[in-house]
């Protein structure tokens, strides 16, 4: 079966290679591969530590995704001979002081409510197993079942992996619009005014799919961040051995730790719809990283990037089929680079009509794009069940 995958960011080259693997036939199209959300993304395998409230429906998908993931890096690995940065080290979640510590507490309630292993630690526990950490931390909950992988590293290793031998396999345009029969998504159409001819299309297309003509009407919208990349002197390095989260006056902060010494500080999370990086973002991010590992100062900054992630209304992915020839998969916001191997093999066996039964009770309806239909989508996402 010949299918089009529509984005090479995580989810793009992650369905993509589960459509392989699947023995598809598969051409990728994206203006700038593996250069959005993912470049940008600091990669936390951490379904405990992504806990909050009132998203319930998402925690069973972040589970069975962090299970995947061993399997699906390793296998991604072996087939490039690639190191992924892949680590199990845990994930240390700071308060910044005792208004933030009270929130860390409710929120540990509701981790474990879901069924995570965690363990609340004083600030000076938590200062044994990260030396680095600042004395004013106020206590912490350790979470050492998390992981993380180096999403820049993915995104090469996959590319690497599916276009080897043949670029061609690779488009490096912009999808403008979908082709159809009236009933069905039979191509696309490139910006260079090429049509392509598929059995099947999977868009892939983060925030960018509002941008296709010929896809229904979906609530995403645009949520920016601002990362930054860090490099601490050679003489404190290792700086930090596992990913430290935190709350610092309420605002949630993250440093991730690269086995190669990097360090990656972050995020901001706006709706302004600023492309560019606004220096008050990466002055909040310095402050609160600061405010949990002082070391930081003295570190030096080797990228700072600022990309948009696609949110969903419920911030639970788009996943689903549109009509008979095309199926959609977007809206993963902070998700994406986690739940990859959970909608990239969903995505490829959607497109397939291979059967799902591994997913977790409700997940196909949770992640449904029928979910959000309208009187003006409802026509077009039901040409899906004719």
């Amino acid at each position: 079966m010949r299918v089009i995958v529509v984005g090479a960011g995580i989810i793009g080259l992650s369905t993509a290679w589960y459509l392989r693997r699947f023995g598809a036939e598969v051409t990728i199209v994206d203006p700038a591969p593996a250069q959005g959300a993912s470049h940008a993304a600091a990669g936390m395998i951490a379904p405990a530590a992504e806990v909050v409230w009132g998203q319930t429906p998402l925690y069973p998908l972040m589970r069975t995704s962090a299970q995947m993931y061993p399997e699906f890096a390793a296998e991604v690995a072996s087939a490039t001979g690639t190191d992924l940065g892949f680590t199990d080290a845990g994930t240390v979640v700071c308060a910044g002081d005792r208004a933030d510590l009270q929130a860390l507490r409710e929120l540990r309630e509701a981790q474990s409510r879901s069924g995570f292993a965690t363990e609340l630690i004083t600030g000076s526990a938590a200062r044994r197993i990260e030396p680095s950490l600042s004395p004013a931390v106020a206590g912490a909950v350790h979470i050492p079942g998390d992981h993380s992988i180096d999403p820049r590293r993915v995104s090469a290793g996959l590319l690497s992996a599916l276009t080897a031998g043949s670029e061609s396999l690779l488009i490096r345009q912009r999808v403008t619009e979908l082709l159809g029969d009236g009933a069905a998504t039979t191509g696309v159409t490139l910006g260079d005014g090429r049509l392509l001819e598929a059995d099947q299309v999977v868009v892939c297309a983060g925030s960018a799919i509002t941008e296709i003509a010929g896809v229904p009407p979906l609530p995403i919208r645009e949520v920016w961040g601002d990362v930054l990349r860090l490099r601490a002197p050679a003489e404190a390095t290792p700086l930090l051995t596992r990913t430290i989260r935190g709350l610092v006056n309420g605002r949630p902060v993250y440093l991730v730790p690269r086995p190669d010494g990097e360090i990656v500080l972050g995020a901001s999370s706006r709706e302004d719809g600023l492309s560019g990086t606004p220096a008050g973002a990466i002055h909040r991010l310095l402050s609160d990283g600061q405010r949990l590992v002082p070391g930081i100062v003295d570190a030096e900054i080797t990228d700072i990037t600022t990309r948009a992630r696609p949110g969903s209304p419920d911030d639970l992915p788009m996943i689903g089929r549109i009509d008979p020839g095309c199926v959609v998969s977007t809206g993963y916001f902070r998700h994406g680079i986690l739940l990859a191997p959970f909608g990239g093999r969903l995505g490829a066996e959607l497109a397939l009509g291979v059967a799902s039964d591994w997913p977790p009770d409700g997940a196909l309806e949770s992640v449904s794009p029928h979910r959000f239909a309208t009187d003006h989508t409802t026509a077009h996402l039901m040409r899906s069940n004719s």
